[in-house]
């Protein structure tokens, strides 16, 4: 005769996890950056690129979902290729979730001692 198998009735309870960065904010955060880096006003960038200084805002502040046209009109205002644009971000994601898992190994092992 088969053996029954008793199912937990409720699923173990995780632990809340920090939700990841969106694509949106990483790139805001670099572009950002890279404006800062060339010592340039928000409305020289934007003029250069050919956006409005409201919403290269909006896109540095992760409000907005710039099209890959407006990603390219601002990357070369700052003078930077879109590969060089993206890898940046990848990065950035890549060491924003290396900081996660340090931190989450951390953790355990403050709740072990």
């Amino acid at each position: 005769m088969a053996e029954i198998i008793h199912l937990p009735t409720k699923p173990a309870p995780r632990t809340p996890r920090e939700p990841e960065p969106l694509w949106r904010d990483a790139l805001g955060d670099r572009l950002r950056r890279l404006r800062h880096e060339r010592g340039e006003r928000l409305a020289d960038t934007a003029d250069c690129a050919g956006v409005s200084p409201q919403y290269l805002s909006e896109i540095e502040r992760g409000l907005k979902e710039p099209s890959s046209e407006m990603i390219a009109a601002v990357a070369g205002a700052l003078e930077v290729t879109l590969v060089e644009l993206t890898a940046a971000v990848v990065d950035d994601l890549r060491s924003h979730a290396v900081e996660r898992a340090v931190v989450g190994v951390r953790a355990s092992y403050s709740l072990a001692a």
